[in-house]
């Protein structure tokens, strides 16, 4: 199987919209948005993609400062394209684009977390959320 990657390819909201829901992450996300949907495609300054014949089967989406901190904010795979080290490279990629001294930083669904210690993740327990409807209270 022939997959090409690509760095920082556009992406449409269609495509993006259309992985997530081959990949089972749209369950958790607002795909029926389409501002927020396009919206986090577009204003994302890291994207690596993986292609099967011109198919968009899997994507790295990265906010970055490129010297300290990257967030990876999404890694997925269509389920048909799964256990073939496209997830893996997709992240390899994502972290040769980035300086010496910057940091893959994501957050786990709890079914991935064997996935990211077992390529050598380290678990970071101090993350911290707050909700869109919830306020900062002093």
């Amino acid at each position: 199987m022939k997959i090409e990657y690509k760095i920082n390819e556009p992406i449409t909201a269609d495509e993006f919209v259309a992985l997530l829901k081959a990949s089972s992450l749209a369950e958790r996300r607002p795909i029926e948005d389409r501002d927020c949907m396009e919206g986090m495609i577009s204003n994302s300054n890291l994207t690596v993609s993986a292609w099967h014949n011109g198919q968009l089967v899997g994507i790295a989406r990265s906010i970055t400062d490129f010297h300290y901190a990257c967030y990876l904010s999404y890694l997925a795979v269509s389920l048909e394209y799964q256990n073939y080290g496209i997830g893996k490279q997709l992240q390899v990629l994502t972290q040769e684009q980035l300086g010496k001294k910057c940091k893959l930083i994501l957050i786990a669904a709890p079914a991935a977390n064997d996935y990211y210690e077992h390529i050598g993740y380290k678990n970071n327990p101090r993350c911290w959320v707050l909700e869109r409807d919830s306020s900062i209270g002093s």
